[in-house]
């Protein structure tokens, strides 16, 4: 590893086993599923599976419920972004308090905190309230607990596995919760007709008490020995910021999906590309297919994970999947056929996964313990803010040189950038374990 980077090592109460081989045979390309022989881990592992299609269901409801009252889908961008700057800021408060507390009691209050806001979800629509103030006030409680679970959840990991299977980890979540993205949705679209939309808030709400129980029964996870007790306030916050600049591998991690994400995510393309460019296939499935087609193929890529989640240039990997990223995407923008679109769309996915792999392993393993649930809560706004100031980016771009032109033009400005930070510093070039 780079000795230039401050490590911790996992919590041997919490890893609960030491060191699992690999089976003999075992096939490289599959699935790397040490993690899972780990029970904290496994514990960890199986409330997320449950939760990646459970809120799914309320993430699909909201907005249906949203249109269903006002007819504008001006309302539902609306309530979008006010849920947007509590999450961005309860990410990086709850960053900090997650490395002062017992990290799973943390969990167990804000998921306890997330199923009660499912919970008045469903009552409101049980009860036909019909309120759109109601909804935007609960969603920007649901994601300011969110905001406080995930840092928590995510610098948990570390203590739960050893460090040279963080990779694999890493790419057993990612799995399920681009899984999540692709079933969610369409369990919910089936399910709406037959149910109604009120349970589908019900439903995710069952989902959360799985995970409380799962949760309960992880080991604590207290602040590391010889931490020193301090508060979670605007100081420690500053301290993790200071702390990013200080180690540049962290820095550039960020910095990487910064660029891949505002320059190269056109998904506010995709209704246009799909009425316009490739409506002859019928708009309809052209749209759905190009908002499955990068979850779907990050779902490959956490499938056959064997390939490369034992690497240990994570720094490399994290380069070449961005630049892989941006070449998908510019070739996404330069593509006529609806299937060649996809297929682009679907590597480009694949590059999501390694990058999202590697970037996650890198701010576990550079990062010490007591700054972990910072580097996380940083970590979730950059990946839930990228992709909405990507929204205004292309829009913005679309309309002034065409959607095709701001597509392709984005994934070609991925690489530019991309190659030219590695470039520029060696950091992130050097990083390994």
């Amino acid at each position: 590893m780079d000795t230039s980077e401050s490590t911790s090592v996992p919590d041997p109460e919490a890893v609960e086993s030491g060191p699992v081989p690999d089976g003999p045979g075992r096939r490289r390309w599959a699935m790397d599923t040490r993690p899972l022989r780990r029970p904290a881990y496994r514990r960890l592992w199986s409330s997320t599976v449950v939760t990646a299609v459970g809120s799914q269901l309320t993430a699909v409801a909201v907005p249906k419920q949203i249109y269903d009252i006002t007819g504008s889908s001006a309302w539902v961008g609306y309530a979008s972004l006010a849920g947007l700057a509590p999450m961005v800021l309860f990410a990086l408060w709850g960053g900090a308090v997650a490395d002062t507390v017992d990290r799973r009691k943390l969990l167990l209050v804000t998921n306890s905190g997330i199923a009660v806001t499912s919970v008045l979800f469903w009552v409101q629509a049980a009860s036909g309230l019909g309120s759109v103030a109601v909804l935007m006030v609960l969603l920007a409680v649901q994601q300011a607990f969110f905001g406080l679970n995930s840092p928590a959840r995510n610098a948990s990991i570390a203590r739960l596995v050893p460090a040279d299977e963080l990779a694999a980890a890493n790419a057993l979540g990612s799995t399920v919760m681009q899984t999540g993205l692709v079933a969610g949705p369409l369990l919910a679209g089936a399910l709406i007709p037959v149910i109604g939309l009120p349970e589908l808030y019900l439903l995710d709400a069952v989902a959360l008490c799985v995970t409380l129980w799962a949760v309960f029964r992880l080991p604590a996870l207290p602040p590391s020995t010889g931490a020193s007790v301090r508060r979670a306030g605007l100081r420690e916050i500053a301290d993790g910021f200071r702390y990013i600049a200080l180690h540049k591998v962290l820095l550039l991690s960020f910095l990487a999906d910064v660029i891949a994400m505002v320059f190269g995510m056109p998904r506010a393309l995709f209704p246009q590309l799909a009425a316009e460019t490739y409506g002859s296939y019928g708009e309809g499935l052209a749209l759905g297919l190009l908002f499955a087609a990068i979850p779907v193929g990050a779902v490959l890529g956490g499938l056959f994970s064997g390939t490369f989640s034992r690497a240990r240039r994570h720094g490399w990997m994290v380069i070449g999947a961005v630049v892989a990223w941006g070449v998908s995407i510019a070739g996404f923008g330069l593509s006529g056929s609806l299937w060649l679109a996809v297929a682009f769309l679907a590597c480009a996915g694949v590059a999501d996964m390694v990058s999202m792999v590697f970037r996650g392993a890198i701010l576990l393993s550079a990062a010490t313990d007591e700054m972990r649930g910072r580097m996380q809560g940083v970590f979730t706004v950059v990946v839930a803010g990228g992709p909405r100031l990507a929204d205004v980016l292309h829009g913005t771009a679309g309309a002034a040189f065409g959607p095709r032109a701001a597509v392709a033009g984005g994934g070609l400005l991925v690489v530019v950038l991309m190659l030219a930070l590695a470039a520029a510093v060696p950091a992130l070039r050097r990083y390994r374990v």
